[in-house]
């Protein structure tokens, strides 16, 4: 421990406890705070460092075709089984989803291509 809170320690140690408690009071005026605010901080902080579970399910969102709907169409039809007709529809339908749960990879990969494409993707 620091030295120079050695003379505030043995001022404290030599407090009543009457002494204590205006202390705090004071304190807690000084500095716009409160001990039980202050006590409750290290346990609000442990509870927001949890460990967050990684999510493993994607949707797929077509957001917009872009300039090149013929790219995006036939990226479209490369990363999901449909017809022309099918895949043209959803195509100009965007914003559309194309996949409602797929993996991080899966999801990732769609996205990949279809952006390649010209396509604006979003991974919900």
């Amino acid at each position: 421990m620091a030295h120079k809170f050695n003379d505030i320690i043995a001022a404290v140690q030599a407090m009543t406890v009457l002494e204590l408690s205006e202390l705090v009071k004071a304190i807690e005026e000084a500095f716009g705070v409160s001990a039980m605010s202050m006590a409750a901080a290290p346990a609000a902080a442990t509870e927001v460092e949890a460990p967050k579970e990684e999510k493993s399910d994607f949707k797929v969102v077509l957001k917009s075709m872009g300039a090149d709907k013929i790219k995006v169409i036939k990226a479209l039809r490369s990363v999901v089984t449909l017809g022309l007709a099918e895949a043209k529809t959803m195509v100009e339908s965007a914003p559309v989803t194309v996949v409602e749960s797929a993996s991080k990879d899966d999801a990732a990969k769609m996205k990949a291509a279809l952006e390649e494409a010209g396509a604006t993707v979003e991974l919900v």
